[in-house]
């Protein structure tokens, strides 16, 4: 394992922490898509978890890859083309697939810069909360390099496809008001609130009936490239088990009642 996640629980919330604070938490070194892989399965199997905040440790949340490590390329960034074909598809892939495969929603607490690899992982979140000193960037043509991570696929469903085109053929890096005014981020509140900010949103949703919530974010993902007509279908289907389980039971009778649900994920 590359010893970069650390992964706590408290209650219904698990807190993912990139802790590769020396090197501004950049990604990409043998064994981090086995990690993101390690972490996301072990919630996706703790039914006792109901959302999960992604941070950075330290001034970042990530700087992307290691530009020092590509200009000597050493590590993960050498060999031939197709071992770096290799490299992207069963480590950098593996970040993106296993965040993206995550059952339970995912808010990104954005404690700060957050480029190129770093700023498509913060898309890979669900929701994004960005501290005031947070910064965004998909800066792969300044190294004469294109996402290589899905990037490409990721921020034009986040910001539409203008926004994604500027941001990506310029370079440029937005501070975190613009990156709300465009979309990126839900919010931007100060550094010093960022995580107090990202848990409330974690347990407000993570009072939701926990089997509804993992269904409605997984509709939330097939609406993205699937026909209203199958959309309509799945959510018939998934509908007609939630109509059977307790916790819609549990709700009906909470509203009748006026008082606050207990889910209990049954």
């Amino acid at each position: 394992m590359a010893d970069l996640l650390k992964l706590e629980r408290d209650g219904a919330v698990a807190t993912i922490t990139m802790m590769r604070a020396e090197a501004m938490n950049a990604l990409g070194e043998a064994g981090d898509g086995d990690e993101f892989r390690a972490v996301c399965r072990e919630l996706n199997a703790d039914r006792s978890v109901r959302c999960a905040i992604l941070t950075g440790d330290g001034r970042a949340f990530s700087a992307g890859g290691n530009v020092k490590a590509m200009k000597e390329r050493q590590g993960s960034f050498g060999g031939s083309p197709a071992a770096l074909r290799e490299h992207y598809r069963n480590n950098i892939h593996r970040i993106a697939r296993a965040l993206y495969s995550l059952e339970i929603p995912l808010v990104a607490a954005v404690n700060g810069p957050a480029i190129g690899l770093g700023c498509d992982v913060a898309c890979m979140a669900d929701i994004r909360i960005a501290a005031d000193n947070a910064k965004f960037g998909v800066t792969f043509l300044k190294l004469g390099l294109i996402p290589g991570d899905g990037g490409a696929w990721l921020l034009p469903r986040a910001i539409g496809m203008s926004r994604a085109s500027e941001l990506l053929f310029t370079g440029e890096v937005i501070d975190a008001h613009t990156a709300a005014s465009w979309g990126l981020v839900s919010r931007v509140v100060s550094k010093e609130s960022l995580m107090a900010e990202a848990r409330s949103l974690a347990e407000r949703i993570a009072e939701q009936p926990p089997q509804a919530l993992r269904l409605a974010k997984t509709l939330l993902k097939q609406g993205q490239h699937t026909t209203y007509d199958a959309m309509l279908e799945f959510s018939a289907a998934g509908q007609a088990l939630m109509h059977h389980t307790a916790d819609h039971q549990e709700g009906v009778a909470a509203i009748l009642e006026k008082r606050t649900a207990q889910f209990k994920g049954d």
